[in-house]
């Protein structure tokens, strides 16, 4: 189909036109989710100190070396170290300090006998102790100053977003406010005068619209800021008026009248400032973008809700997350093999939503309709996108697949 774009050269375009946004400065709290726009060194060693990685005694592994049930070691306890103590006790040959998780190894300690290695265990921890399992060498049980990140090095890089590891990495690195890119600004907008809103019984000829439940929810998984969603007829007027009202976006994303129909009002009305083109895959051959003249980005996804959940995928995502200056903006993808046979469209890319087991290492189609565009209710069950090659005819059992993980 020599007139059909590729879904690489649409996806370029899209890329192409995107500049990411500016920068501003938050908390830790504030930067959920969101993009680095700078490194993030620690500030500290981590951890600060050589501290003890179990409760238990701080020791001279001279002192315990070869301690075993049958001959073991007898030590005196001249201090005790809950986490968080300053103290640096002094010991000498025949001592111990009784030290908890975290605290700081006392000068002249090389090891720590947990309290499970001693004969009165917690119970009997200050006065005598005896060791009745030597630590294996030297070092056992000592976590080391800076054996996680040394104060200077970096922790996180820009472009990593702010998950919840993430800000706790940086929390512990001594981190407390983060550049970050700001969060795209993002209007749906659903098109057709026979959609309803959720709730309402449709009556003929209607249907419900769940398209701009769907954007709003896929938007908000981008880690973008929904400000606006509308609903629009077929009306003259109707998208002129919405772009107005949604002057101070970054994007707009429209559903529906993309085709070649009578009735779609977002060709009639952007044809001569956004690019209407066809797309060699399947769902979703109708796309439509275009930058405006005030620098909004303007994607037009066809109206059925499987075409919008794979444009919104391949094309909307990458742009929202490349926008926030994300150094990964694709999916995680896996190669697994058909558990059963489907048909594919002839020269177009297939997006089929599907169901994955990742323990058996298969994929199928999620529901029995297969492909059709139509099934809002199908995307349910759907975990993944399989994806099948422009080139390829059919699908057999065995054959493998690349899926496109969804969350």
């Amino acid at each position: 189909m020599p007139d059909l774009r590729t879904a690489e050269e649409q996806r370029a375009r899209v890329l192409e036109a995107v500049t990411v946004l500016p920068v501003e400065t938050v908390g830790l709290v504030e930067a959920a989710g969101r993009t680095l726009a700078a490194d993030v060194r620690a500030r500290h060693d981590l951890p600060g100190d050589d501290n003890s990685s179990m409760d238990g005694f701080a020791v001279r592994f001279a002192d315990v070396e070869g301690a075993d049930t049958g001959t073991p070691v007898v030590l005196r306890v001249v201090a005790d170290l809950p986490a968080g103590s300053a103290d640096d006790p002094a010991f000498g040959p025949g001592e111990a300090v009784r030290i908890m998780t975290g605290a700081p190894i006392p000068t002249g300690a090389d090891a720590v006998v947990p309290f499970e290695d001693t004969a009165g265990g917690l119970a009997d921890s200050l006065g005598l102790i005896e060791v009745r399992h030597a630590p294996a060498a030297a070092g056992a049980f000592i976590r080391r100053r800076g054996g996680d990140v040394r104060a200077g090095e970096v922790v996180l890089t820009a472009g990593e977003r702010l998950g919840p590891f993430a800000r706790a990495a940086a929390a512990a690195a001594g981190v407390d406010r983060v550049e970050v890119r700001r969060r795209p600004r993002v209007a749906v907008v659903s098109t057709g005068s026979e959609l309803v809103p959720p709730g309402v019984a449709p009556g003929r000829g209607q249907t419900p619209d769940s398209n701009a439940t769907l954007l709003a929810s896929l938007v908000a998984d981008a880690d973008a800021d929904v400000v606006l969603v509308a609903h629009v007829t077929d009306e003259a007027g109707a998208i002129d008026d919405v772009l107005a009202h949604a002057a101070e976006v970054d994007v707009v994303v429209f559903s529906g009248g993309v085709s070649a129909g009578a009735y779609e009002p977002v060709r009639q009305a952007l044809s001569d400032r956004i690019a209407f083109e066809k797309v060699a895959m399947q769902p979703g051959k109708p796309q439509a973008f275009g930058r405006l003249d005030d620098g909004r980005l303007v994607f037009g996804l066809p109206g059925n809700p499987v075409s919008v959940a794979v444009s919104f995928e391949v094309f909307v995502r990458p742009a929202l997350l490349r926008l926030q200056g994300r150094a990964v903006i694709d999916r995680r993808r896996a190669r697994l093999t058909a558990s059963e046979t489907w048909t594919t469209p002839p020269g177009r890319r297939q997006y089929l939503p599907a169901v994955v087991d990742l323990v058996a290492g298969t994929v199928r189609p999620a529901t029995p309709g297969g492909s059709g565009s139509h099934l809002a209710a199908s995307l349910a069950r759907a975990e993944a996108f399989a994806i099948v090659p422009a080139e390829v005819a059919s699908v057999a059992v065995g054959d493998p697949v690349d899926v496109m993980l969804m969350p």
